[in-house]
Order: structure tokens, then C-alpha cells, then sequence
């Protein structure tokens, strides 16, 4: 009988790579640190009654693949100006998109999926498509298939949404009233505070700012009052994680005094200069890493995105709709610079250190060994292979830089960076992946045969290390 595609031993071809899976990574539970689910959804245990709607509402992995296969904007984010496609036409489109996608992550991760939730190891193409739809829905109407639902179905100990500074978290605070087998935190994303080069989008952030920390903010001191007063409420609602989402590390040199004077410049209104925005986004990343510190926070920084390079269809979209690329800024002198500062004071947060650019791997490897200190395992880390790159050449590379430059071992695990409630197999797909290549590399004599050992530090690379890190305590 012909193997499925997905099967107990995918991607897992040694004897020593089935052992470190099965026997330690598979049933380890996950803990999700970074990801773009919103909160309203869990709070609201939301059931969806068709697979089109989970599986491409909001996911612009998908709809890229889509647009690149010829399919018109209607039948991939929905958006289309010619009327809305039925989910059956979105859903059969995907399907048809599949066959071109060859060694895609999308390909592996669909199938994936539609294994592990749905039971469905057939091939996604155009001719399988309707039987997989139904079979898909069928199950969708089942007990369990909801957004707590899935959660509980792939193990999943904690989850840390992506939150603004202005956020009521009114989402979580319910959720914290009746708590369920998940720890759902939020995380804070500041990244609206940074935009000055857009005086009018930056302005009415600050003014949601001001109503939020219930303080005028027309100042400086009285910008760095209010972000004090949310983070606090942050913290009160269990956030331990911060995400900045930054184009470079902005480490410009400036005073006091000229961020309070660019700062009135661009509350009154007024465009500032590209130096003048610097200095002031240099300003807002040292104190938000500072801030982090103070409360034993981790901070992420995400960089190298080159984002929205299709104006037409931005204007149309809006951002994080399938219009972005890996950027090209050279970042180490700024990252040493703005680490030196931090920790002359004692001020530098745990850190973990992501580039879209796959090129910084090594030498973010290398710039975080400058900086680690006690009592931490890993203080700074070396992040997972993130958007484009968490496929498994990405992933490998990953492990191999962390490995030959850094510790593997203190190594804090994957994360989705997903909006979908199904991709908790991004997890599974990781885990195999690492268990391959250690299981390899003990077939070839390059590692000890000690798989106890080793299935240990799968262990802790799976959950433990990010449990104990973050201070979960899941």
C-alpha cells in the first residue's frame, strides 16, 4: 500500500531521528510566544463553519501564492473590487495553487494540517479539492473545533498575542476571569510610537495614547509618562514580552533635549527631517528596552522587513496583506551600540534577536555571545527562522549558526508568527526538522551516540527552555 504524503515518520528518514521525535519531541507541549492571533476570537471561543474562512481569512502567506498562480484578488484575501467569492471558489483556487507549490513550506504546512486536524492525508489539487472540502467542514462542525478548541487539541500551554501600547486588552481581561487550559497573554508592540515620519498617522496614535493613559501627552516627558503608565497595565494583565517590528536598529546619537524639541515639532503638526526621526526612534528603542528590563520583560526585535513595495495595492489592502520582502540593512554596528548602552547601566532586557535576512545570521550569533551574562542560560538568543525564512533550509541554517557560534542547547524553540488557529504545526514541522539533522549527524559519527542525551536538549528546545525563560511556569 502507497505511503501518505504525511505519515508517522515524515521528514524523519534515521533511526536515531524517529527515536529523538517520537520519543521525546512529539508529545512535548508548545508554547507559542509570538503570534497575531486575535484575542476577540479567543475570547469569544470562535467557530468557524467553513475551512476557507480558518485557512485563508488573514493569511497573506497564502494569498502571495495565490496572486503568483493568476487567481484574481476576490478568490485570495477576499478583497477583490468585483464582488466577494463564495468560500467554496476560495478554497477550490488554494487547491489548484497547490499543485505548483513544489517544495514550498505552504505545501508542507497544508498538508500538514489537514492531517492532524481534519484526518485528511489525500493530496490537495484541483481534483481532490471538493471531497477535501467536505470532509473539512464536516469536521469543523464537530465538538473541539473552536478557537480554545484547537488550542487544547495540539497541546498548547501559552500563547502571546501582538498588542498595541492603546489597547484596552479588554479581550484578555475577560479571558483572565474565566482562564482555561491555555495561558493567553498579551505582548506589546510599540511600533506606532515610532512612526514620526507621518505626522498625521503619528499624531492620532498619540492622541489614542492620551485617552488610553488618561494624561495629556503633548510633551516628551509627558509621551515617556504615558508608555510608563501602559506598560504597567500591560504587566498587570500578564504580558512578560515585548515585540518591536523595525526596518534597522535605530542607535543614532541625541540628547535630551532634541528629542523634547522634535517631539513638539511633530505634535504641533510639523514634518521633521529624516535625522530628526532617527534620533527620535533611536530615543523610543533604548527606553522601551530599558522599560523592558526594569520589568523583567524579553524583548524581540524583528528587523530587516521591507514592507508594503506595492503602493497601488497598499492603498487598497492595508499593510500585512502579501506586499512585503527581506530588506538589506547592515545593523551591526547600531545593535553593539545600542547593547553597550543598555548594559553600562544594567539595563539591557532578556533579548531575542530575529532577521528576515538570512545573511545576519552569523553575525547576530556572534554580536549576542558579547553580551550574556548570568544568571540567564542563553540571555540573548539567536530567534527562529522567521517568516520567509521558516522553511526547512531556513530552519537548518538556523540550527547550524546557532549551534557552531552560539548554544543550541539554551535555545528558546519555534513560534507560529501566524494568524490562523492551525498552525500549531509549524511546531511539529520544526521539531522533525531538528530531530533529523541531530539524527543524522549521530548516523554519521558526528555526534555521540547518546540519545538519551540528546533527546534531553530536543526536550528543552521544544518547551522547557522557552517555560523557564519567559517565566511561564506552564
Amino acid at each position: 500500500m502507497k505511503k501518505p504524503f504525511i505519515h508517522d515518520d515524515y521528514l524523519l528518514t534515521t533511526k536515531a531521528a524517529k527515536e529523538l521525535y517520537h520519543g521525546y519531541a512529539e508529545k512535548m507541549p508548545i508554547i507559542d510566544y509570538h503570534c497575531h492571533l486575535p484575542p476577540v476570537e479567543i475570547a469569544e471561543d470562535k467557530r468557524w463553519d467553513d475551512i476557507a474562512d480558518v485557512w485563508l481569512g488573514g493569511d497573506h502567506y497564502k494569498w502571495r501564492q495565490m496572486r503568483t498562480n493568476g487567481f484574481e484578488e476576490r478568490l485570495c484575501s477576499g478583497r477583490g473590487t468585483d464582488g466577494c467569492a463564495s468560500g467554496w471558489e476560495r478554497f477550490e483556487a488554494f487547491a489548484k495553487s497547490m499543485e505548483r507549490l513544489v517544495k514550498n513550506p505552504l505545501f508542507d504546512w497544508s498538508h500538514l494540517e489537514l492531517a492532524r486536524y481534519f484526518g485528511v492525508t489525500e493530496r490537495l489539487c484541483g481534483a481532490s479539492a471538493k471531497r477535501i472540502y467536505a470532509a473539512c467542514n464536516k469536521e469543523l462542525k464537530k465538538k473541539g473545533f473552536s478557537a480554545r478548541g484547537l488550542m487544547k487539541k495540539s497541546n498548547v500551554k501559552v500563547v502571546c498575542t501582538t498588542d498595541d501600547p492603546v489597547d484596552s486588552l479588554e479581550h484578555h481581561l475577560a479571558i483572565a476571569k474565566k482562564p482555561f487550559h491555555t495561558q493567553i497573554r498579551p505582548a506589546w508592540r510599540s511600533d506606532k510610537a515610532s512612526k514620526i515620519d507621518n505626522p498625521k498617522v503619528w499624531n492620532e496614535w498619540m492622541d489614542k495614547l492620551a485617552a488610553a493613559a488618561e494624561m495629556p501627552v503633548k510633551t516628551y516627558d509627558d509621551f515617556l509618562e504615558a508608555m510608563a503608565k501602559r506598560h504597567a497595565f500591560f504587566e498587570k494583565a500578564g504580558c512578560v514580552v515585548s515585540d518591536y517590528g523595525i526596518t534597522e536598529v535605530f542607535a543614532t546619537p541625541y540628547t535630551e533635549a532634541e528629542v523634547a524639541r522634535i517631539f513638539k515639532k511633530a505634535r504641533t503638526g510639523k514634518p521633521v527631517s529624516p535625522e530628526e526621526a532617527l534620533k527620535f526612534k533611536s530615543a523610543w528603542l533604548y527606553e522601551g528596552l530599558k522599560a523592558d528590563a526594569k520589568a523583567n520583560w524579553t524583548t524581540q526585535l524583528h528587523y530587516n522587513c521591507l514592507r508594503d513595495l506595492n503602493g497601488a495595492m497598499f492603498d487598497i489592502m492595508g499593510p500585512d496583506t502579501g506586499f512585503d520582502a527581506i530588506g538589506d540593512w547592515s545593523v551591526t554596528e547600531n545593535l553593539a551600540k545600542l547593547f553597550d548602552r543598555l548594559e553600562r547601566t544594567d539595563d539591557l532586557p532578556r533579548c531575542i534577536l530575529y532577521s528576515l535576512n538570512p545573511k545576519d545570521n552569523e553575525m547576530l550569533a556572534t554580536v549576542m555571545g558579547c553580551f550574556q551574562k548570568a544568571p540567564y542560560r542563553g540571555k540573548i538568543q539567536l530567534g527562529a527562522a522567521w517568516w520567509f525564512l521558516d522553511q526547512k533550509d531556513g530552519m537548518r541554517k538556523q540550527i547550524e549558526c546557532l549551534a557552531a557560534l552560539g548554544t543550541l542547547g539554551n535555545f528558546v524553540g519555534m513560534l507560529t508568527d501566524s494568524r490562523s488557529f492551525l498552525s500549531y504545526t509549524r511546531h511539529e514541522y520544526f521539531r522533525r526538522i531538528l530531530c533529523q539533522k541531530l539524527g543524522e549527524e549521530v548516523e554519521k559519527g558526528e555526534l555521540p551516540n547518546d540519545l538519551k542525551w540528546l533527546g534531553g536538549l530536543v526536550s528543552d528546545i521544544s518547551f522547557n527552555n522557552a517555560n523557564s525563560y519567559f517565566g511561564f511556569n506552564a
